[in-house]
């Protein structure tokens, strides 16, 4: 009974493994560098990399809040700058509809260049939990699914390695490739496991309201609106068509910490601007607790009195923003922040060299079948795995190679980075396909060049140089970037040089089995 069991188990992980791995891979990648979106987004953005001001004022915010009210947008989204996003990032709705992103000088409230790139807040953040599939919310739902599959892989995970522990401290590289990924692999799951759990429930708890609407429909019915205010305490009113003058950013600042006690505002979000009824919902920021939001203020934008001020009290509210503050990990710890980094790259390892034994196990069988299973799990592994660094890499290069304002077909700027990241992406997947064996030693040297190159053009486009970099506090998440390209170049240098031998060596072996 305990074998069938374990069999059953064993066909599970396999094949959901092989299925889902790639999406899975991508899915764990981009969270991975999602860990320092903000960091990611100064060296794409250079207009960014300014000082945050000692003695910033919140009515600094207001020449953002008058374009948003020239252009007409019921609402507006300030981004208060901070240590990791020193400028005033405001959100809109421009006059055709589209959303607009604006950057503001922290010090003078002048509006800095329009950097014309999606960066990794808009790019590669949603690519972690969308795929930027926005059609009918199906990336939403596919990510979902890979979430509920991944917690699948780790318990069926569990239940396959009787001796799970004893696995992660065997490691032999030295042995053949299929007995070296399989050790790789038990090593990757058993050192993130409990990570890999917790990163799965937790995002599937943050968008339950879309993955489980039923627990909600029963109670509100369709009335998303009164399940927020008894959940989380939000606010809405209409406006009421009557010209008004918003009151110094300041002063609703003030009226909220009067709550509040202690903490800085993380954003303001002003409903009904230049109306009578306007009102600003400040939202605490979240760097010293683990919950996603823990204090939310309504302040009267006209007067600047208290219209609401909660923070959930719900048990299951409470619960809810604690998990889903585990996974966004907005709070300001270094260490526990590059923890997350390096427990994503394990992920991605565990996914990665699961399809590799998956298909070093069976590539000679269907090779004398004559099935093409195998080549088509191998073409599609080193494209999901070298192929999405190679595609996020250019993506950067292409960001650091283009000037501003540039457009083509009109096309913008940040378009043609995404078209271009998606485009060389494929463009692996066919190498991967023609190349065969060869393919994961070219496509390493590749990453390698890459790396190289993005960190050379953000040193000749900016002037922002290693040596710069490192000398200046403000630009120490630039270096950062910089560094990690360079750790990345090495490694997939080392890699290439590695597998090339690998290969070496495997062939001489065979030419002389043939003789």
């Amino acid at each position: 009974m305990e074998a069938t069991f374990r069999a059953s188990m064993n066909w599970l992980h396999t094949w959901s493994g092989v299925v889902l791995g790639s999406l899975l891979f991508a899915i764990f990648w981009m969270g991975t560098l999602s860990v320092f979106d903000k960091e990611i987004d100064r060296w794409m953005m250079p207009a960014s990399r300014l000082a945050l001001p000692a003695d910033f004022s919140y009515d600094t915010m207001r020449p953002a809040y008058q374009a948003a009210l020239a252009a007409k947008s019921p609402s507006v989204l300030l981004l208060v700058p901070n240590e990791r996003n020193p400028v005033i990032t405001a959100f809109w709705r421009a006059p055709d509809g589209s959303f607009a992103q604006h950057m503001f000088d922290p010090r003078s409230g002048a509006e800095l260049p329009d950097q014309g790139t999606l960066g990794a807040s808009r790019f590669i953040y949603p690519f972690h939990y969308s795929l930027n599939l926005k059609v009918l919310g199906l990336g939403y739902w596919i990510v979902g699914l890979c979430g509920m599959m991944m917690m699948t892989l780790c318990v069926s995970g569990v239940v396959i390695h009787r001796k799970i522990f004893a696995d992660f401290f065997t490691f032999r590289p030295e042995r053949k490739i299929r007995r070296a990924t399989l050790d790789l692999h038990n090593v990757a799951g058993v050192l993130g496991l409990p990570f890999h759990v917790v990163i799965s429930v937790s995002g599937l708890v943050i968008l339950f309201s879309l993955y489980f609407p039923s627990s909600i429909w029963a109670v509100y019915g369709k009335d998303a609106r009164l399940f927020g205010r008894e959940a989380y305490g939000s606010y809405v009113r209409p406006p009421v068509r009557q010209a008004a003058d918003l009151v110094s950013f300041d002063t609703i600042v003030a009226k909220a910490r009067s709550v509040w006690g202690q903490g800085e505002p993380n954003y303001l979000y002003v409903f009904n601007p230049g109306d009578a009824a306007a009102y600003v919902q400040v939202n605490r920021a979240s760097e010293d607790v683990v919950s996603n939001i823990s204090h939310v203020a309504y302040v009267d934008g006209v007067t600047g009195e208290m219209l609401s001020a909660t923070r959930p009290e719900k048990p299951a509210a409470v619960t809810q923003r604690f998990i889903a503050g585990l996974h966004f990990i907005q709070f300001r710890h270094w260490t526990l922040r590059w923890s997350y980094f390096l427990l994503g790259l394990a992920g991605c390892v565990l996914i990665a060299t699961g399809l590799l034994f998956w298909v070093e196990s069976r590539r000679e069988r269907h090779r004398k079948l004559g099935r093409s299973g195998a080549r088509v799990v191998a073409a599609v592994t080193v494209a999901s795995v070298t192929g999405l660094l190679i595609a996020t890499l250019s993506f950067m290069v292409v960001n650091r190679a283009l000037p501003l304002g540039v457009s083509a077909f009109g096309i913008g700027r940040g378009m043609i980075e995404a078209i271009v990241f998606h485009l060389i992406w494929l463009l692996t997947l066919c190498h991967a396909w023609g190349a065969t064996g060869r393919a994961w030693v070219g496509q390493c040297w590749t990453i390698s060049a890459l790396a190289l190159m993005a960190v050379l053009l953000n040193a000749l486009t900016t002037g922002d140089h290693l040596a710069r970099s490192i000398a200046s506090p403000q630009l120490w998440p630039v270096a950062g970037i910089d560094l990690t390209l360079l750790i990345a170049a090495a490694v997939s240098a080392w890699a290439a040089r590695r597998l090339s031998r690998g290969g070496r060596v495997g062939a001489a072996s065979l030419r002389e089995s043939a003789r």
